[in-house]
């Protein structure tokens, strides 16, 4: 959660707000409970996120990082609204390549919070840059719902062999032919044909993600 200490401090900067103005917005009697905020030693509740929102003219879910993909399925990626209600905790899985493919171990000893309107079932952490023009980045958490199959265009988590990417998938049956293409120009596609299908899986569609405030 340490994103949401940090853009609190950004956000308020930007605004040109003191410290005491905010405290006083979102009900603290000095700066100091700030100031503890923005080192991320106080942790927050969901009605506290909503109250720093609101103080500071933005939404929960831009202050918490999230983001999530249209629902019609386009190309880009768009903002979503943390619900007051309760969060879910989604495990992640290991780490997934966005430049040449890495093995994705699992460990389901690590999860990630997130609210519940987010329709995942696992997460992947981001490695390498050639998603970078889907505004994916290396480092960043990658929410999948797990579906054997995609729609052309979308991004998914694709197995190969007993290695994992994320990239963009387009399927023409007609050709027995799979691309996965990335984000990145400087990253050529990878292409399967005829029976080199037979060593892919799709584990997943993206539907959101998280990045991470450097």
């Amino acid at each position: 959660m340490s994103e949401l200490y940090k853009n609190i401090r950004r956000r308020r900067e930007k605004l040109g707000m003191s410290q005491d103005e905010l405290a006083g917005l979102v009900g603290y009697t000095s700066r100091t409970s700030i100031a503890k905020i923005e080192a991320g030693k106080i942790d927050l509740s969901q009605s506290k996120i909503q109250a720093f929102a609101d103080a500071l003219q933005t939404t929960p879910s831009i202050l918490l990082g999230w983001t999530l993909e249209n629902q019609d399925n386009s190309d880009s990626f768009s903002d979503i609204s943390l619900d007051s209600s309760q969060s879910k905790r989604l495990p992640i899985l290991g780490e997934i390549a966005c430049g040449q493919p890495i093995y994705a171990q699992e460990d389901r000893e690590n999860y990630v919070l997130a609210p519940f309107e987010i329709d995942a079932d696992f997460c992947l952490r981001a490695k390498g840059e050639s998603m970078i023009n889907a505004r994916i980045l290396d480092g960043d958490l990658v929410f999948i719902r797990a579906q054997s199959k995609v729609e052309n265009g979308e991004i998914a988590a694709v197995i190969i062999g007993d290695e994992a990417t994320l990239k963009r998938v387009y399927y023409y049956p007609d050709q027995n032919r799979l691309m996965l293409s990335a984000e990145n120009p400087a990253y050529p596609p990878l292409i399967y044909i005829g029976e080199e299908l037979q060593q892919i899986k799709i584990l997943g569609k993206a539907v959101a993600f998280q990045s991470q405030v450097k």
